[in-house]
């Protein structure tokens, strides 16, 4: 991590996403989603397909840094950080862009259980694009990871909270939910990283069909 901030000029940015209609596609299909798979339905899976599906249109946050040249990334393998006993891990779900919304809430309910049993291979944890960690399941706000190197992105998903907040003029009660990326100066623009917050807002925001 101290090697990482040496590495990368590390800049963050914080939006505020209204977290409704993914709230109620997933009250709707969680009871049925666990008899058929097993596992609860979390919220994590709906923000990993929806940080792999921005990032196809994003390449440069799927990228690394190699002494000057930016290297593409053609998959996407996203890390999914995983708190144990012991400290944190970062297993990899490899060609995630190829995944369904099952497929991703299935292999990140593997990776975890593997992880917390100590039944990870080294390969589980390699090869990683980009990086997913969610501080707010412990009722963090938001949060600004370090970047995992050789990536240049981290999402960070901070605590889904019920807030009041202005809907044409009015006031409503929705829940609530700051996401935050840390990026990589060097190849990242500011600009470039709030277009690609606005646009991972939007797709979480306007997503009101379960599509599998």
């Amino acid at each position: 991590m101290v090697s990482s901030k040496r590495t990368s000029a590390h800049v963050h940015t914080v939006f505020e996403v209204n977290l409704n209609s993914i709230v109620q596609l997933r009250e709707h299909h969680k009871e049925e989603f666990k008899k058929r798979e097993g596992i609860p339905l979390t919220y994590t899976p709906f923000f990993a397909k929806a940080l792999i599906d921005n990032v196809r249109d994003f390449p440069v946050l799927n990228a690394s840094v190699s002494g000057d040249e930016i290297i593409y990334k053609k998959p996407v393998n996203l890390g999914i950080a995983v708190a144990m006993e012991t400290g944190l891990i970062v297993p990899v779900i490899k060609n995630a862009h190829l995944k369904s919304l099952t497929g991703i809430a299935l292999k990140i309910a593997d990776l975890a259980e593997r992880a917390r049993t100590k039944r990870l291979k080294p390969e589980d944890v390699q090869n990683g694009t980009i990086s997913l960690t969610n501080p707010g399941i412990y009722g963090a706000l938001f949060a600004t990871p370090i970047i995992s190197q050789p990536q240049v992105a981290i999402l960070g998903i901070g605590g889904i909270e019920k807030r009041p907040i202005v809907i044409d003029d009015a006031i409503a009660i929705r829940p609530m939910v700051c996401l935050s990326l840390s990026y990589d100066h060097r190849i990242i623009d500011g600009a470039v990283a709030d277009q690609f917050m606005s646009a991972l807002k939007n797709r979480l925001q306007t997503w009101t069909q379960w599509i599998d």
